[in-house]
């Protein structure tokens, strides 16, 4: 068993798993290291992997966060719409009306509307992560790394609904000038409504942009629910109506694209449920629930819970229990929301759709791993240091680990992962987390490192640890 002991300047001469109070390998008997102290990891021989090669200047630009994996899909499917513009544009006279065909715009709004909808539906996120994870850890760590980043396949969502507008946009301008110039059969009520609908994307549109989503997340979450329903109702009056202009509407494209598209919304509906949970709260910070009504999540997977399934609805990883059917998730006080339902604590809840996969779900990609979390970002590493599928090594920081999380939560991570780096921030401070994940995974010989943390850590630690030639993952915050 490899063992990750304390660093020297930290040494006592008590074991790795200091006697109670005491939980943490980080809780020293002298004071706790500063971010700039130099770290050394004692490990079997032969473990310890070399740095790798600092990347080129160029490598380190495209590992930036402003050119992340995420970006390029966007520009990926802005080129697709981009073509598709121009071959449409020199078939049209500009000058005469008459050549400027509003179809073309109109199919392709369905197009790109579809394609975002698809790429936020569960079983097709389920699909990607499987297509993405079957790549054995044999192949070459460069195409592991990039096939690790399918989690940034929000970034072809937001690229197709951003074109939807845009074409919806070019359509309702070349409707215009057919209208004006008498050359339309399309009616004043379908114009109206079309207008109506173009100020209703715009508006989902906007509260889509990542400075209104974080600042009014609620407020983005219920305009992109309703507003979205009533887009898509919007869609099919006029798409029916221009179906029925033109000939049959059961021969008619856009028809059977908003079939797909509307299938896709109502599905996770469709597994709508009101359930049963059982609460316990070690301390006024978490509340560990259980679910148990005949269903067990796949590891690292997430379920979305409700109170008011028509309002709001929140994700959580799912955290299976082993050996048992059910599952657990760990909810920590992180606002109204949170902090309601851990002190109210509920005896029922909504649950839709399926569980999902999530970024921790890369890890079959390496062949041993590094998990970073701080605070209940240990969620989501649960389920995977449970089931001990990959090798891991884990670094948690947190607040008294034991009086926040309870005795029995710890006790079970430290029955799976004895060498576990457990940081105590109330005694010693916020770690230097980069330099811990880095140095554990060359002592470790892990390949990559996942981080569950909040946004500005996740990308510190993603950036700081992939531009040292490592790779590295965390969430975006794209939803």
């Amino acid at each position: 068993m490899t063992v990750v002991q304390n660093p020297p300047h930290l040494a006592s001469n008590k074991s790795p798993i200091l006697a109670e109070p005491e939980l943490s390998v980080s809780n020293p008997v002298e004071p706790a290291p500063t971010p700039d102290s130099e770290h050394t990891w004692a490990v079997e021989p032969g473990q310890r992997r070399s740095a790798p090669n600092p990347p080129s200047a160029v490598r380190r630009l495209f590992k930036s966060r402003k050119l992340k994996h995420y970006n390029r899909l966007v520009w990926l499917v802005a080129a697709v719409n981009l073509s598709a513009a121009a071959r449409m544009i020199a078939g049209w006279n500009l000058g005469d009306a008459n050549t400027v065909d509003p179809a073309g715009p109109a199919n392709l709004v369905v197009i790109n509307l579809t394609l975002a909808v698809l790429f936020r539906q569960q079983y097709v996120v389920n699909a990607l992560f499987w297509l993405a994870t079957r790549a054995p850890t044999s192949w070459p760590l460069a195409i592991r790394w990039t096939l690790g980043k399918v989690y940034h396949f929000g970034g072809i969502h937001s690229a197709a609904a951003t074109a939807a507008v845009v074409w919806f946009l070019v359509q309702l301008a070349t409707t215009t000038a057919a209208m004006g110039s008498g050359e339309t059969m399309i009616t004043v009520w379908e114009y109206i409504l079309s207008f109506q609908l173009a100020l209703l994307l715009l508006t989902i549109l906007y509260t889509a942009m990542p400075f209104v989503r974080q600042k009014h997340h609620d407020r983005f979450e219920k305009t992109h629910r309703w507003g979205g329903w009533t887009a898509l109702a919007l869609f099919w009056i006029l798409t029916l109506v221009q179906a029925n202009r033109v000939g049959s509407i059961l021969t008619y494209p856009a028809v059977w694209a908003l079939t797909l598209a509307t299938f896709s919304v109502a599905l996770p509906w469709l597994r709508l449920k009101k359930v049963e949970i059982d609460i316990e709260s070690p301390s006024n910070h978490v509340a560990l629930t259980t679910f148990d009504y005949g269903y067990t999540p796949f590891a690292g997977s997430s379920t979305a819970v409700s109170r008011d399934p028509l309002r709001e609805w929140h994700s959580f990883a799912n955290v299976p229990i082993p050996g048992q059917e059910g599952f657990k998730l760990t909810i920590s006080r992180a606002g109204d929301w949170t902090g309601d339902f851990i002190d109210d604590k509920p005896e029922q809840v909504w649950v839709k759709g399926i569980a999902t996969a999530g970024v921790a779900n890369i890890e079959v990609l390496f062949s041993k791993v590094i998990y970073v979390a701080t605070g209940s970002g240990i969620g989501p590493c649960l389920p995977h240091l449970f089931a001990q599928e990959v090798p891991a090594h884990l670094i948690w920081a947190t607040r008294n680990p034991r009086r926040t999380y309870g005795d029995k939560l710890v006790d079970e991570i430290m029955a799976v992962q004895p060498d576990a780096l457990i940081w105590d921030t109330d005694a010693h401070g916020k770690p230097d987390m980069v330099e811990l994940a880095y140095e554990a995974a060359l002592a470790t010989g892990a390949e990559a490192v996942i981080c569950i943390s909040n946004s500005k850590l996740t990308w510190k630690v993603v950036e700081g640890v992939e531009q040292r030639g490592i790779p590295a993952y965390g969430a975006i915050w794209d939803s």
